[in-house]
Order: structure tokens, then sequence, then C-alpha cells
């Protein structure tokens, strides 16, 4: 794709962004409602010299995304909720492994197999980890399909810098709502990003070890002890979109699609003379705490609202918790949310806050 706008869908936009950060290799197993991602890549990537493969299943295709990744290749796989479910014991090895993998989880609706509808019940799974252990992955929230694109790219460079596994977390709105996007084609990745870990033989050098036992007394303290600092130096890039923050009396806190629709929710509301703003969370992982934190410092109040039954809004609170609190609103999974839907509950927010 080249650097003209495109008509295509958050899906697409995720995967031809991967293709633009120079990913060759894709590892996946079928299901709703990210399929457009497996069926494109199986005709590009043979095009451009790479390796697409349908695994039997996410177990699998999570192992051969780790191997690949462990000899330095920009490699990603994709899946929805159950998927990535199975796959959170091999996401917790690559963390350990320092390994930079990309996943997608275009989010639907559960518990169990729920529905292909749109969710964000995977918050907690995205955030905390999913799998065993003290880990994180760096998590992503895309809200429209030229983000989709953007940070398609932007995964491997983060997950490469880092190296540590990058998950980009949507849902069946973001993923198969289509719209103009601007294509544009990243500097090409450093031949040498992995030169100096991956594994790739180890004739006329010395060999390397990728692992994740750490039997020897006080080594398994000294990787957690690694690991945290590194997860706790991610600070640096969290981010978040804000509308209408400065002299907003409360503030709605809403990511991926929910923050695309609050938004518009919050536009109206301003239109009518109420004083309400929007942040809307771009990266889940890091969490953009400090950014919370100053504008609750201003006494500002907050409303957290998501499509699930109450996960983000943990976050929000303890960001914020020495200067305030937040309300929820939970928009259940299994409906299709609207702006009508959050109008209502914004007001309230807003009245109560004024009381």
């Amino acid at each position: 794709m080249s650097d003209e706008k495109k008509f295509i869908n958050g899906n697409e936009a995720i995967t031809f962004g991967a293709l633009a950060a120079g990913c060759r290799c894709y590892f996946g197993y079928p299901i709703t409602p990210q399929n457009d991602i497996p069926e494109i890549l199986s005709a590009e990537l043979p095009r451009l010299g790479g390796s697409f493969v349908q695994a039997e299943s996410e177990v699998a295709s999570v192992n051969m995304l780790l191997g690949a990744a462990g000899a330095g290749i920009r490699a990603f796989t994709s899946s929805s909720s159950p998927g990535i479910s199975l796959m959170s014991e091999t996401l917790s090895y690559m963390a350990s492994c320092e390994l930079p993998g990309v996943i997608v989880n275009i989010n639907r609706g559960g518990p169990g197999l729920g529905d292909i509808g749109p969710s964000q019940g995977d918050y907690f799974q995205a955030v905390k980890g999913g799998g065993h252990g003290d880990y994180h992955l760096i998590v992503l929230a895309p809200a429209t399909s030229q983000e989709c694109y953007d940070m398609g790219i932007e995964a491997f460079d983060l997950a490469f810098k880092w190296r540590n596994p990058v998950l980009i977390l949507g849902d069946a709105i973001v993923a198969q709502t289509k719209e103009p996007v601007v294509a544009w084609t990243p500097q090409a990745a450093p031949e040498d990003e992995a030169a100096d870990w991956c594994l790739q033989g180890a004739k006329g050098r010395a060999p390397r070890l990728l692992k994740t036992l750490f039997l020897a007394p006080g080594e398994l303290a000294g990787q957690n002890r690694k690991l945290q600092a590194k997860y706790a130096s991610m600070a640096s890039f969290a981010r978040a979109e804000q509308v209408m923050t400065d002299d907003a009396e409360l503030i709605v806190v809403a990511y991926g699609s929910i923050g695309r629709i609050c938004k518009s929710a919050v536009r109206n509301l301003r239109a009518e003379g109420h004083k309400v703003g929007l942040v809307r969370p771009q990266t889940l992982f890091p969490f953009p705490d400090a950014l919370l934190e100053g504008l609750a410092a201003q006494g500002k109040r907050f409303l957290t609202i998501e499509q699930n039954c109450g996960q983000m809004v943990q976050d929000v609170r303890l960001a914020i918790r020495r200067h305030a609190d937040s309300g929820f609103f939970g928009y259940m999974p299994g409906d299709l949310p609207n702006v009508e839907a959050f109008m209502p509950a914004i007001l309230d927010a807003l009245n109560n806050a004024a009381g």
C-alpha cells in the first residue's frame, strides 16, 4: 500500500500496517470477528515472500510465534477472546524470555463463547497478564481504522524496542467499521535489531540461551526485578487522547470503540452547554496514570464508561485515588452501543458531581 487513502476496516488496517512494518510471518487459527486478518495474509504473505501458517489451534499458533520471535523475526498472531485465553500460557513464557511478538485480540462477547458482537470484557485479561506470573504485555487500544493501521506499525517497533510482547486490543466495532485510512510507509526496521540476543546459530560466537526456568538461588528474583524495572520505565510512552478537558467539570474515561462513541456524546453535551470532557486511553499498559492524576488534582470528577461490568474503572480509581473517585457506567456486552445510550449517564454523573 502506498501513501494514499484507502477505504478499509480495522482488521484490514491492522493487517496492512503489520506488512508495512516488515512483518513477514503470521501464524493463526480462524475465529470471528478477526477473520479478515488471516484471510488477507494468506494471499499477501506468499506474494511478498513471507510465511503464512494456518495452525491446528491457537496454542500451536502462539508457540510458532514464540519460535519466530526467538529467531528475531517480525511475526504476529491474531485471535478473539477465547482464542487468546488458550494462548495465555505461552504469552507468559514470551514475557519471561523477553521476546518481541505481536498479538491482536479482536475482543468478542463473553464469558464463555458469548457471541460475536462487540465487548470490552478482555481488559483484565490483556492488562493484568492473562497468564501466570508477574508480567505485563504492552497493550494498545485503537478506536479508528487509522489508529489500527498506525498501531499495526507501532506494535512491532515497541515489541523490539522493549523486547516484550505487544497486544492490540480491539472489538467488533473497531474491526468491522470501514473508513478512510492514510496508508504510510515507515522506515525499514534495522537489520540488526535482534542481533544481540536472537538464536540463529552460534557459529563464530558464544552460545545464547532464552529460557523461562530460573532454579538457581536468587535467579528468579533477579529476573523478576529486571522485568519490573522494565515495566516501570514503560510509563514514558503512556498516552491518551484528551477532548475538552481544560474547563471540564466531569471527565469521561473510555477506550477503544466506546471511547469514540463517548467523544460524540461529549461533543453533543458541550453543544448544550454542559462542561464535560473526555480522556481516551490509547495505551492500556502502560496506563496514563499521571495524566488522570493531574486532572484529578485540579478538582475534576470522573465517570468511567466501558462495555463490560467494570474493569478499567479499577485502574482509573487507582490513578486518581489521592484526589477523587470515579463513577462507573457499564454497557452490557451483547448490546450494540450508541451515543444516546451514554448521554443520560454522563449528565447524571455531571449533576451528581455538581451537587
